[in-house]
C-alpha cells in the first residue's frame, strides 16, 4: 500500500490571483493563475490489486461518485493505457476537501492516484515507471488542473490551466507556511455554470492576458505580500447570485484586518491570517453568517 509520504499529498488548493482572459476555440477559456496548495487534504490510500484485476473506489462520503466518471478512476485506466500496468488497485478515499467548492479536491485526488500508481509500479517492477514529467502530461488530459497538484510549491498556471510552472523560490517564500482560513457555506457553485455567465457578460469580464501578466509580474518582482496579489475576476458572477459571499468577505475584512476573497469559481472563501492571529472569533463570525454547517478550517500554504 502506498502511503503520504514522500510530498505529493491530495491537497486542496486556493487561487491567490486569478484572471480569465479570454474564450478559447475549443471552448475552454484561457487563465493567469497563483495557485498554492494546502495541508488541509483528503486522504487516499492504493492497495495494488492481482493482475488482471480491475479498479474500485470506496469513499467515506456517499455523495462522491464510485463510477467511471469519478476522476480517480479516469486517472487509473489512463495510467493503465500509458504505463502497461496489469494489476487492478484498490482505492481508498476518506474526503476531508468539500465538495464543488472551487478547491480542487477531485483533481488533486486524481493526480495523487497516478502519482501513487506509478510508486507501486515502481515497487512490482513489471512495468517501467513512467517520468514525472509523462505523469503530468497525463494529468493534463484527465482535468485542467490537476498537474498542478504534482508540484510541491506554489505555481503559475496558463492555459486552460495545464501550462504549470513553479513561482521562483524566493517569490515563493512570500507564500509558503502562510496561515489560511478556509470556509464554504452549505451551497455549491457549478464550474461550467459560472463560466457561461463569464462569457455572457464578455468583453467586460474578462482580463486581458497582457494585463493579467503585467499584473502578476509587478507582483513577483516586488518584495509585497500575498496579501497584495488578491484577485479574482470570476468573483462578480459568483457574488451577483450568492450574496451571501461578499457580505462575509466584507465583514472580515473590516472586523478583522484581513485579506479575503473567493477560490475558483466557488464557493469557498478563504481569508489570509496573520501568523499570531487568533482564529476563533472569525470562525465563529463565519458560523453566525452561514450556519453551523458551514465548511471552517485552518490550513497552511505549503
Amino acid at each position: 500500500m502506498i502511503k503520504n509520504d514522500f510530498g505529493v499529498y491530495p491537497s486542496a488548493k486556493i487561487n491567490l490571483f486569478l484572471a480569465i482572459t479570454g474564450r478559447r476555440t475549443d471552448g475552454f477559456h484561457d487563465l493567469v493563475s497563483v495557485v498554492a496548495r494546502l495541508s488541509l487534504a483528503d486522504d487516499l490510500g492504493i492497495t495494488a490489486g492481482e493482475e488482471g484485476s480491475g479498479f474500485s473506489l470506496t469513499c467515506s462520503d456517499a455523495a462522491v461518485p464510485l463510477d467511471g466518471s469519478n476522476l480517480i478512476l479516469r486517472a487509473a485506466e489512463a495510467y493503465r493505457v500509458a504505463s502497461g500496468w496489469k494489476r487492478g488497485a484498490e482505492f481508498i478515499l476518506k474526503k476531508k476537501i468539500p465538495m464543488g467548492a472551487g478547491l480542487g479536491g477531485g483533481s488533486s485526488d486524481a493526480a495523487w492516484a497516478l502519482w501513487g500508481l506509478n510508486q507501486l509500479a515502481d515497487n512490482f517492477r513489471e512495468v517501467p515507471k513512467l517520468s514525472e514529467a509523462r505523469i503530468e502530461e497525463i494529468a493534463s488530459e484527465i482535468g485542467s488542473d490537476c498537474a498542478l497538484f504534482l508540484h510541491r510549491s506554489p505555481v503559475v498556471i496558463r492555459g486552460r490551466g495545464e501550462r504549470v510552472s513553479p513561482l521562483p523560490e524566493g517569490v515563493a517564500k512570500r507564500l509558503l507556511k502562510r496561515r489560511v482560513l478556509i470556509f464554504k457555506p452549505d451551497v455549491s457553485i457549478n464550474t461550467a455554470w459560472a463560466y457561461r455567465q463569464l462569457a455572457a457578460r464578455a468583453p467586460e469580464s474578462y482580463l486581458p492576458a497582457e494585463q493579467a501578466e503585467a499584473r502578476l509580474a509587478a507582483w513577483i518582482d516586488s518584495d509585497a505580500p500575498a496579501e497584495d496579489l488578491l484577485f479574482n475576476n470570476m468573483e462578480p458572477v459568483a457574488f451577483e447570485k450568492f450574496v451571501a459571499l461578499p457580505v462575509l468577505l466584507a465583514r472580515l475584512r473590516e472586523r478583522f484586518g484581513v485579506a479575503a476573497g473567493m477560490s475558483g469559481s466557488g464557493s469557498a472563501c478563504f481569508a489570509l491570517l496573520r501568523e499570531n492571529q487568533e482564529a476563533g472569533e472569525m470562525i465563529e463570525c463565519v458560523r453566525e453568517a452561514w450556519g453551523r454547517d458551514a465548511f471552517v478550517a485552518e490550513a497552511r500554504i505549503l
